[in-house]
Formats: C-alpha cells, structure tokens, sequence
C-alpha cells in the first residue's frame, strides 16, 4: 500500500475506485465498504483508493471540543488498511481552509483532478464541502460532468458503521474488551515506545516495560488488569497489561505498563504492541506493597490460565 500525506504528492491512478471517510477502527462494519470497494476494482482493472483527513474534522471545526479520542492512531490505521490489501491511502491535512471549499470545488479538484476518480463509493450521509453542504445528491448530478460513477453503500451498512463505532468506543471505557474485540474484528491494541519508569515493578517481582504513546488523541480504554499479547520487533509475547495511576503508590499520573512473561532484556526506547485480549479486574488501592505484591501474584496466576485456555 502507497501512503500519501498530502493530496499533492498523489499521481491520478487508472480507474480509481474511491471511498472517503474517518476508517476509525478499521472494524468489521468498515471491512464491508473495502471489500466492496475492492470488488469493484477488481470488475475494472482499477486501484483502491482511500482518501481520509487528519486532524480528524472535528479537531478543526470545534477546537474547544477536548472530548474526541479515536480507537487507532495515524500509523496503526495504515497498518489495518495495509492487511486489507488497499491500494492507496491519502491522508490529507484538514483545515479550515480545505473546509470552506464548495461541493464542486472538492468534486472538481480533489476527487477529479487531483484522484482522477472513476467510482466512488459512499454513502447516504456522507457530507462534504463548505458548511456540509455536499452530499450523494451532489455527487451524482456531476457525475457525468466529470464522467465518474456513484455506488450508494446500503444505509444498513452506514449504520451498521456508526453502530459499529460507538460501542467499540463505549465497551473500551467500559473495560468490555470481549465486546469491542468482537466489533472489531481484530484485538484493539495500543502502540508506542518503551519508556523508563520509576522501576517499582521491579523491586517487588513484577518488572514492567513503560508504554509512551504520544498521541494524546488515542483512546486508551478503562484502568485495570489485562490478559495481553506483546509484539517486540516482530516477536510474540505474551503478559499482564496495566492501565491506571497506580494508587497504591499515589500515583500522579495515568501509566500503560505490560509485565511479560519470561522475559528479561532491556527494550528501553524500542516499539512495542500490546494487544488487549481479556480484562481481568478494576484498579484497586491497596494498603500496602506487600498487598498489592499479593494481589499481583494471583492475577498473573489468573492471566495465565486465561491464556492457556483461549490462546
């Protein structure tokens, strides 16, 4: 798959079959559209081309609005869309000016002349151009003008995505990895780097690796222990995921630390994935470290046959 980060750096492709959209966790109602959209393709001799926008719309249209998280980062989006077998992903920098373009200033020169656009695929509700005033209306009236064809995706699709979407997002705050896990299709999973903490773990038996993810947009799903697996420049591990402030130690601030098991080598500043499989429990405050020392021998005890069972 091709990566753009800037409309500009695409060359129009031969018959380019096209979609539009946010793709935020790349789930199961999202892998309908791309099949389809690859079907297509595949009936023209074409390529498949997604043309997605970051910051995401709303970070521009409504800055005061701090509430937005997303399921996936930038680079973990192109990596799902990658396994997909898409051709083309354009990720296009929104702003306000982009915003403030008529419908057919956006059909004309972004899906036309910068795309070269043959079918586009989209949906009853996608809105686009100044004010949102663009929509499949709008796009099928300049059809023939700028000889391209529309394929409405079916409006159970659409919901199926926004349904899709939402409780995706709900379950990860709610701790209800099973559920979100089974809309997506996939193991939600978070990326970043190893970080250096303060080294806790490691006095009471239990070493962790500190996940850095810099994305301040990244949901990071409810506090708690988590049946994990761990990727390490390609290698497969498995441990207890951690999300929380560590109040036993009257942690300050929110830390996403794995302990893997069977493992003892120094990964400081390396890339990590964790993917979330199963949540053991809340976080809890202890009274001392001998008793979450405790608590941290029967969950370990509690992951592994969880793991051994489902994995």
């Amino acid at each position: 798959m091709k990566i753009y980060h800037d409309i500009n750096e695409f060359e129009p492709v031969k018959n380019a079959v096209v979609t539009i959209g946010t793709f935020d966790g790349v789930h199961l109602g999202h892998r309908k559209i791309i099949s389809r959209l690859k079907e297509l393709a595949a009936d023209t001799g074409g390529e498949t081309v997604i043309l997605t926008f970051f910051p995401h719309p709303r970070m521009i249209i409504h800055p005061e609005d701090q509430d937005l998280k997303l399921i996936n980062t930038i680079p973990e989006k192109a990596e799902l869309l990658e396994q997909l077998g898409v051709d083309h992903l354009i990720i296009t920098p929104f702003s306000r000016d982009f915003s403030n373009q008529t419908p057919e200033e956006y059909i004309h020169h972004v899906l036309v002349e910068k795309i070269g656009t043959k079918k586009i695929v989209i949906g009853y509700d996608h809105r686009f151009g100044k004010d949102r005033q663009g929509g499949l209306a709008e796009l099928q009236q300049l059809g023939p003008v700028y000889d391209y064809d529309v394929v409405e995706i079916p409006e159970q699709d659409i919901h199926d995505v926004a349904i899709s979407s939402t409780r995706i997002r709900n379950a990860l705050l709610e701790g209800n990895i099973n559920l979100a896990n089974e809309f997506l299709g996939y193991p939600f999973f978070i990326t970043g780097k190893v970080n250096r903490g303060d080294q806790i773990g490691r006095t009471i038996g239990y070493p962790t690796a500190n996940i850095l993810v810099e994305e301040n947009y990244k949901l990071i799903p409810s506090d708690g222990i988590y049946a994990v697996k761990v990727y390490l420049n390609s290698t497969e591990h498995t441990g207890m995921g951690y999300i929380g402030h560590r109040p036993t130690i009257n942690g300050m601030t929110r830390n996403i630390e794995v302990n893997i098991f069977d493992f003892n080598r120094d990964i400081y500043t390396q890339p990590i994935k964790m993917e979330l499989l199963h949540y053991v429990r809340s976080d809890i405050k202890f009274e001392s470290l001998e008793q979450l020392t405790q608590q941290l021998g029967k969950d370990k005890e509690d992951v592994s046959a969880w793991l051994k069972l489902n994995v």
